[in-house]
């Protein structure tokens, strides 16, 4: 058996040995775990994952590579990646790299040969915590003062954001939609794009009189990393916005919306991801399958008072999973339709935006009418 190269450092005191993929660099990031038995590559790539080092339950990892076509956001800014067995030989005739190539390319550190199950059962009872990657060699007392020198940022978002405005176009397209990237994954502006509409995306500061200029049919908020405290410039947007065009939030943009309209949120010990989460749909009685990554939530008890009404809740824990005041045409929810969850449990909520929109649309046009 070869030695050990790397390990890992938690917060509590623990350590785990193993060998190293991906980039030979040393990282100190917010552990996670997360329970989905496909999509690495998907969450590997996703912006929401920023400064985490996500611990996959599933225990093979690596198998069909790394595709083109499927990544969620052109750099992937992941903090690090936690496996029980990697695989660096692929059987898929789409890949066109290894995880630990792409890895390596974006500067991100892996470990395979770890105890995935005690790590994902310390997180499950102790709550999601700080954890260092590094050289089997470091000594433990250097290891765990770089874990307690480091801080979780709060400028996350400004990172990932996009830095200029961008197009994605679709032909014979019947609405024009504004994207704030907050860390937007791309197949939400590839759903947008074949539900019809041309969708602009924009820097996550850009201010409601910009937005307006543009001449919207609506709204959408993304995902991405981070307290939706830190994010207060487009909590001001919706503010501004409310009632003037509809809005569509997903997961940060659910949280942001909620904070906007006067209800709150709060940090979850272990948050929720993988794609396995059912949520009950209120209105309906209808249970989804969902696909889920977030930190934080919308607390229920705090939507008195601020018009919106809970339009979908976790049966695993009674999160709030979505909001809506149809009065001003907005709505959000916290999980992820665009992942194919289900598979197709949860498009129709795309269908709802595509409808606020066109009633939007009729309502203005006959009101010029007259």
């Amino acid at each position: 058996m070869k030695p050990y190269d790397r390990k890992i450092v938690l917060e509590n005191g623990r350590e785990f040995y193993g060998y190293g993929f991906g980039a030979h660099v040393s990282a100190v990031n917010e552990l996670v775990f997360n329970t989905s038995m496909v999509g690495y590559q998907e969450i590997i790539s996703d912006p929401s994952y920023t400064d985490q080092m996500v611990c996959m339950t599933y225990p093979l990892i690596g198998n069909y590579g790394m595709t083109e076509e499927d990544y969620e956001t052109r750099v992937p800014t992941m903090g690090g990646l936690i496996v029980r067995e990697y695989n660096d030989l692929p059987s898929n005739f789409r890949y066109t790299k290894t995880l630990s190539e792409v890895l390596d390319e974006y500067g991100i550190p892996g470990i395979s040969g770890v105890d995935t199950r005690m790590i994902t059962r310390i997180i499950r009872d102790e709550g999601s915590q700080k954890v260092l990657i590094c050289d089997a060699s470091l000594p433990f007392a250097n290891a765990y003062q770089l874990l307690l020198n480091y801080q979780i940022p709060h400028d996350m978002v400004s990172r990932v954001s996009s830095k200029k405005r961008w197009y994605s176009r679709t032909p014979h397209h019947r609405f024009d939609v504004v994207a704030v990237d907050c860390g937007m994954k791309l197949n939400i502006i590839r759903k947008l794009n074949e539900k019809g509409c041309n969708v602009t995306v924009v820097p996550y500061n850009t201010s409601a009189e910009d937005i307006m200029k543009m001449r919207p049919d609506g709204l959408f908020l993304s995902n991405g990393p981070g307290d939706p405290q830190d994010v207060q410039t487009v909590i001001r947007v919706v503010q501004e916005l409310q009632g003037k065009l509809p809005i569509f939030g997903i997961c940060l943009g659910h949280q942001m919306i909620s904070l906007a309209m006067g209800a709150k949120t709060y940090k979850m010990k272990f948050g929720h991801r993988g794609g396995n989460h059912p949520v009950l749909n209120i209105a309906t009685g209808k249970v989804e399958i969902t696909s889920q990554n977030h930190s934080y939530a919308v607390d229920p008890d705090s939507l008195a008072g601020t018009g919106l009404t809970m339009t979908h809740v976790n049966l695993l824990d009674n999160t709030a999973e979505g909001v809506a005041c149809w009065e001003k045409k907005l709505f959000s929810v916290q999980y992820h339709p665009e992942s194919a969850p289900g598979p197709q449990d949860s498009t129709y909520l795309f269908d709802q935006f595509i409808s606020l929109m066109e009633s939007a649309k009729e309502g203005k046009q006959n009101a010029e009418a007259y």
